[in-house]
């Protein structure tokens, strides 16, 4: 059978929930998505940020909508996704849930609700929105596809960010368990790894840090917003339907050096 990438590769008409999505890599993906004619509903804490992001797209024509709220909050996170889901007429075909935070402290001083609010966010809403997806998805002939977002601190430790790095690796693992218990059911769980990327999240990072790190990636640059739409348009289409529990790496190369 003759293989197609129009239509394999199509996101068109799919119903998806992208959270994180006012800005940097979770806005890329959702745009990516957005591009090639998929219905997608942005969550975001930044209100009035995510009703400019969707007021543009929907001035491009295309399919975008806004659900504002706290991803930090277990009621919150119901509330939202229950609008959503309403938002997309009841089906949910992808769900990204991309939203998350970092606090630089070293380890002795890191402040415990700092923690709690990182994992909050990193980790706990990570689960809840899957378990929600999942239970919807479960319902639907096609399945669906939820494409979590992992780090490069996933493999290594980082420096004076414990809690991220505690948080994404337990994404990484949370991935390939939820993956086990839904692969045969129709519903594909994997996720990206992003590498060093210009975004808001490393705003804070040292110069000499950030030296450090540009010579180690063999791209030789930092990777964008953009580098991540081709991983999650594969990831969020048919091309997909037979990778199961897969953390992949986009990072210029950073972790094979």
């Amino acid at each position: 059978m003759k293989f197609s990438i129009e239509k394999e590769f199509s996101v068109e008409n799919k119903c998806c929930i992208v959270t994180g999505g006012a800005q940097g890599l979770s806005r890329g993906m959702a745009e990516g998505l957005l591009e090639n004619g998929a219905k997608v509903v942005l969550m975001d804490l930044q209100k009035d940020k995510l009703a400019e992001v969707v007021e543009e797209y929907r001035d491009l024509g295309y399919q975008a909508f806004g659900v504002s709220g706290n991803l930090g909050d277990r009621n919150e996170i119901n509330r939202m996704f229950d609008e959503a889901l309403e938002l997309l007429g009841g089906r949910l075909d992808v769900l990204i849930p991309a939203a998350g935070i970092q606090r630089r402290h070293l380890p002795e001083e890191f402040p415990i609700e700092e923690w709690d609010l990182v994992l909050n966010i990193n980790l706990n809403h990570v689960f809840i929105i899957c378990q929600k997806a999942i239970k919807v998805m479960l319902k639907q002939e096609e399945g669906g596809k939820i494409i979590n977002i992992g780090s490069m601190v996933s493999w290594f430790g980082g420096t004076t960010v414990p809690a991220y790095t505690a948080s994404k690796g337990a994404v990484t693992q949370l991935t390939k368990s939820l993956a086990v218990d839904c692969a045969g059911r129709k519903i594909n769980i994997n996720a990206i790894a992003p590498g060093y990327m210009d975004t808001e999240m490393c705003a804070t990072m040292s110069q000499s840090r950030r030296d450090e790190t540009t010579v180690r990636i063999p791209a030789g640059r930092w990777g964008t917003p953009v580098d991540l739409k081709g991983p999650v348009l594969f990831l969020a289409s048919h091309a997909s339907d037979y990778l199961n529990g897969v953390i992949i790496p986009v990072d210029g190369g950073y972790l094979v050096k």
